[in-house]
């Protein structure tokens, strides 16, 4: 069951997650739509966009937070989020920004923290990172894990702002 979040954003925040993932309605889009939604029950409003390696990322400058994500596919985070990073202007997109980060993986939390995350962040220039979460398959539907992670999104953001 979903405990309602308090929240410290002054205003609601315009926040998009970003992710990438090789099936539909699969772990990954369950625990976006659940972030999502505990983003929008604390005043945000929220989009979700799947990553193109070659897309146009202009329109993130229209939000305030962003959430970058994706599942861990042999030892690698999702193709087409780390091409977007490296290929398109998503990375100038975010320069600056306010960004949480989390990956999908089965590996033990800190070896996520060493070897996933990094590939992330290698890829940006100077954003805000607010938290970084490595979800375990089964925490992909844990609502305390989701909301937990989520909480600390809106903390960091009410703080930085």
């Amino acid at each position: 069951m979903f405990t309602p979040m308090t929240s410290t954003i002054d205003k609601p925040a315009k926040a998009i997650i970003l992710y990438d993932s090789m099936s539909v309605g699969g772990s990954a889009d369950r625990l976006i739509d659940s972030m999502g939604k505990n983003l929008a029950e604390a005043g945000a409003y929220v989009e979700k966009a799947r990553c193109k390696t070659n897309a146009d990322y202009r329109f993130v400058e229209e939000f305030d937070l962003v959430l970058l994500g994706a599942p861990i596919y042999y030892l690698l985070v999702a193709s087409k989020l780390s091409g977007s990073l490296s290929q398109s202007n998503l990375r100038a997109a975010l320069k600056g920004k306010k960004v949480a980060l989390f990956v999908i993986c089965g590996s033990p939390e800190p070896m996520a923290q060493f070897l996933y995350l990094p590939q992330l962040k290698m890829h940006l220039d100077n954003p805000v990172i607010l938290a970084e979460k490595a979800f375990s398959p089964a925490e992909t539907s844990d609502s305390k894990a989701i909301a937990e992670f989520t909480q600390n999104i809106l903390d960091a953001y009410g703080k930085a702002n």
